[in-house]
């Protein structure tokens, strides 16, 4: 029985950390991005991130960060003021389309996730209230 309110609850910090970095991620999607040919340390420099579900011992679900490769696309943007003398300019990997379906699919496991630990915590009190 306890398995399954571990699961259902693994699932549901899972998704949150899921839409929390797809949020990070489009927030900063206007932001100056790595570049390529730049040094290691690029202060202001934002890389997208992504997370990957990992099967846990047991049941339940772990959520991965992991960055995005590659972390910048190149732009022609000569009014930014970090490109360079061509004009091109280092945005962050981000698509927004891919963030928006993301966080719709992270709304739905939540909410049937959500669901799973009703039921469990339903079965639970029916079994209590035929014990007793």
């Amino acid at each position: 029985m306890i398995s399954g309110f571990s699961a259902s609850v693994s699932g549901l910090m899972a998704q949150s950390k899921r839409l929390a970095v797809s949020a990070d991620n489009i927030a900063n999607m206007h932001s100056r991005g790595v570049r390529k040919d730049g040094p290691v340390e690029q202060p202001g420099a934002y890389a997208p991130k992504q997370v990957q579900d990992v099967t846990t011992a047991g049941g339940g679900v772990r959520a991965e960060v992991r960055p995005v490769t590659p972390p910048s696309v190149e732009v022609y943007a000569p009014s930014r003021p970090d490109a360079d003398a061509d004009g091109v300019a280092a945005v962050p990997n981000v698509n927004l389309a891919q963030e928006l379906v993301t966080q719709i699919q992270a709304q739905r496991a939540y909410e049937a996730n959500a669901a799973a630990f009703r039921t469990q915590d339903e079965v639970t009190d029916s079994l209590l209230d035929i014990k007793s």
